[in-house]
């Protein structure tokens, strides 16, 4: 899996940039269907605010795309590691949802 990291409005340190690649590597065994090395995943963490009143606002967002689908989240917190962490589940969510589509579409075919 090819994965490309983009940071917007701050440094990306080298811990954050190891957590988001692992949350988006713990996406691999749910694809066991798919052709995994073709796939390609682009993170994009970003803070969104820079108002004091607000606090510091975080955006995390992939796209991941899969057999020619492309499958996206964006999710923000006030802290960047949370939402990676919400981006991975509904990656997840995404992925078994797509995976049991393909199934009940097998099993259908097979019942004609």
């Amino acid at each position: 899996m090819n994965i490309a990291i983009k940071a917007t409005n701050f440094e990306l340190t080298e811990a954050l940039q190891d957590y988001a690649t692992k949350k988006v590597e713990a996406l691999k065994k749910f694809l066991v269907r798919f052709d995994v090395d073709a796939a390609q995943a682009h993170i994009e963490l970003g803070k969104i605010t820079q108002h004091h009143r607000k606090g510091e606002i975080f955006r995390a967002e992939v796209n991941l795309t899969i057999d020619g689908r492309l499958l996206r989240a964006e999710e923000t917190d006030e802290d960047v590691y949370i939402a990676i962490d919400e981006v991975h589940d509904e990656l997840k969510r995404q992925i078994i949802s797509l995976k049991e589509k393909r199934i009940e579409k097998s099993i259908r075919r097979v019942k004609r």
